[in-house]
């Protein structure tokens, strides 16, 4: 069939059979012409129409089309009420419109548009009850957001990978305490990159119940004499455990808001054995951002010699490792290593000295370079060299807050 021009018009005519023993649900001889044309070129047609021109937009067709379909409409019921029943014009009951608000809606450049950043509709998942650290690191990471308490670390990395939240924030090492050395392990066993890193200043304080303090004035004087310790999962946790059970012979180490959201009397604050006491916080989520070179950026790694290969395994793989980067100038700012859960021993068979069983490690390591600088991406092509496995946490901006200790 070909194709009309905008400018073309149609002509449908119907007309019955000569010889027609009942009757028909057709149209009757002459009864109805149509004429549709984009653009009012009328001028041939228009003497043998029923149906006159419409305007050069598309809104002035649509107008006219609907003006057609109720015309169709009524003919219809004129012919029902003589006897001529009309079922069907070209397959179809009527010519009723699709109406212009139920067509699919046009995609624009706002529906493209990647996820709110920083905060403002997100969902952040840590550990913790309200009032953790870990939920005012949240807070720090992503202002606005809504921080969803998780009870286990697992469960936060769980909750970003199953759509739950979009980002996680959890702690990796405290300036006292250390690594976390379970959310390294879980950096490797789940899938999720490190997309930011946050530091917050960690303010311990003594809590207790409204009234306590008279009951346990002597003990609390001394502060620590006599004491009976238990640790709990997160401070914020030990808090509401009092409050809930109401504990009037104990108190807790929590934060400030700890106190304010459990309805606790602050006896001491600034408890910590250090004023300078920080934890820092990884910012988790499913996909991995774009590494940029206009502000200082962090990478994370993990890799594993090859206990297989003598010149993988070994000592000599670490020193050749630091060296792929120190004769680059990349600073290193912290080097962990874990046993291989899935090989964690690597057999050395000498046969002067006889054989050996050594534990098999794997490395994480932080350093000062953007995967998108040219030395960062060599160091890592030369590090590969010397490893049976190399992964990439995370290449993302350094936390460049100023350092505020606490008074």
């Amino acid at each position: 069939m070909q194709a009309l021009s905008p400018s073309s018009s149609i002509a449908l005519k119907s007309a019955l059979p000569t010889r027609s023993p009942t009757p028909t649900n057709r149209v009757p001889p002459s009864q109805l012409v149509i004429q549709c044309a984009y653009r009012p070129d009328w001028a041939n047609a228009a003497a043998n129409s029923n149906f006159r021109g419409v305007g050069s937009t598309r809104a002035d067709w649509q107008s006219a089309c609907a003006i057609l379909a109720s015309k169709v409409v009524s003919e219809q019921k004129n012919d029902d009420a003589t006897g001529t029943n009309i079922t069907a014009v070209n397959g179809h009951k009527t010519l009723d419109l699709v109406p212009i608000e139920n067509l699919p809606k046009a995609l624009t450049i706002a529906d493209l548009s990647p996820a709110p950043m920083h905060g403002s509709t997100l969902r952040v998942a840590y550990q913790g009850v309200p009032g953790a650290y870990s939920e005012a690191a949240a807070g720090k990471a992503y202002p606005n957001c809504e921080a969803i308490p998780c009870d286990q670390f697992e469960v936060a990395f769980q909750s970003v990978e199953l759509w739950i939240a979009d980002r996680a924030v959890l702690p990796v090492e405290n300036s006292l305490g250390g690594s976390i050395h379970r959310n390294y392990d879980l950096l490797l066993r789940h899938s999720l990159h490190i997309v930011g890193e946050v530091q917050l200043s960690v303010n311990h304080c003594l809590l207790a119940l409204p009234g306590a303090l008279a009951q346990c004035e002597h003990t609390l004087t001394k502060l620590g004499y006599n004491v009976t310790r238990e640790a709990v999962d997160d401070t914020a946790g030990a808090a509401e455990f009092v409050a809930v059970n109401d504990l009037r012979d104990t108190a807790a180490i929590a934060s400030l808001r700890a106190a304010e959201l459990y309805g606790l009397q602050i006896l001491s604050e600034g408890i910590q054995d250090d004023s300078s006491n920080m934890t820092r916080f990884v910012m988790l989520a499913r996909d991995p951002i774009v590494p940029r070179t206009d502000r200082p950026f962090k990478t994370s790694i993990v890799f594993a010699g090859d206990g297989g290969n003598e010149d993988r395994g070994g000592t000599a793989v670490l020193f050749k490792v630091l060296s792929a980067f120190a004769f680059r100038n990349i600073s290193l700012t912290k080097i962990e290593s874990r046993p291989h859960r899935n090989q964690p021993i690597r057999v050395v068979d000498d046969v002067d000295v006889g054989t050996a069983k050594h534990f098999e490690y794997l490395f994480y390591i932080d350093f000062e370079a953007s995967m998108a600088e040219v030395r960062a991406q060599n160091a890592l092509a030369e590090v590969q060299e010397f490893t049976s496995f190399l992964r990439v946490l995370g290449s993302y901006p350094m936390d460049m807050t100023p350092w505020c200790p606490v008074t």
